[in-house]
């Protein structure tokens, strides 16, 4: 059996890795940081990487070993991920970044970068999978949604009462009003614990705000709800119904010939 997958949690010594999926144990750093004496940070591209890479005279074996060791180090900065270099020379640093850690998964030896106790890099996405049913554009609008959910609660609401919206809209609706299309679905048979939920997040939010803005009142917990919402109202409607129809659609020939005899019309031969 898979080992249960632990979110990443800035108390923990070992969790899922955010880069690799494995439940790993995690080595902290703090981050410290040097005075830089020129206009900027230096960025390694493909082009200075070319330039490197093309030298090959060297003064001495030491200068050939420094010249490896920067090849492989801007091989990987060029890339524009983030990653922990061990400098040979070291000195005390002059400042210390308050508020910016580092953790290191000891199973693939990739880096996650936190501000304070939220994950900035790599993207974590929330772990609630968008339902396989729900049509591509809605699918994109909600991973979106679990990508920024703990960078901005707010954002992510907004993007799932649009994917409310666009699945009504799919189901046949006006999609104007959400309420007023979820109590239409109501009535065409949807599970009515699907209207309540979407009743506490609307009585809980602000009733009145439109799918795809801004709610000043929205916060992590009614986004994750509205997760949950979207996927429960997928699952009523349109996966289900796709698994009866599978089933029914499996009997043998001769039992499908015989229910639709038995629920023909009378006079009407099937």
């Amino acid at each position: 059996m898979a080992p249960k997958a632990v979110a990443p949690s800035f108390a923990a010594r070992s969790f899922s890795c955010p880069h690799c999926g494995a439940l790993a144990n995690q080595s902290w750093f703090v981050v410290r940081a040097d005075a830089s004496h020129s206009d900027g940070p230096f960025l390694f591209n493909d082009e200075i990487f070319g330039d490197l890479k093309r030298r090959t005279s060297f003064k001495n074996e030491e200068d050939r070993i420094i010249h490896e060791s920067w090849c492989t180090y801007a091989d990987k900065a060029r890339t524009g991920t983030a990653f922990l270099w061990k400098m040979k020379q070291s000195r005390y640093d002059d400042y210390e970044v308050a508020n910016i850690h580092i953790s290191r998964c000891f199973s693939c030896r990739e880096i996650a970068i936190w501000k304070y106790n939220t994950i900035l890099h790599p993207t974590v996405r929330f772990e609630v999978e968008p339902n396989a049913d729900l049509p591509e554009d809605i699918r994109r609008d909600f991973d979106e949604a679990r990508t920024i959910l703990d960078l901005s609660p707010r954002g992510a609401a907004a993007l799932l009462r649009l994917c409310i919206q666009k699945l009504c809209k799919h189901l046949g609706k006006s999609g104007r009003s959400i309420d007023a299309d979820i109590a239409s679905l109501v009535k065409e048979g949807l599970d009515v614990r699907v209207q309540r939920a979407l009743d506490i997040v609307r009585v809980i939010g602000n009733e009145s705000v439109h799918p795809g803005t801004i709610d000043m009142r929205d916060n992590r917990e009614i986004a994750a709800k509205l997760f949950e919402l979207v996927n429960r109202i997928a699952y009523d409607r349109i996966t289900h119904p796709k698994e009866i129809d599978g089933l029914f659609a499996d009997l043998p020939a001769d039992k499908l010939l015989a229910i639709a005899k038995r629920d023909a019309p009378q006079g009407n031969a099937v």
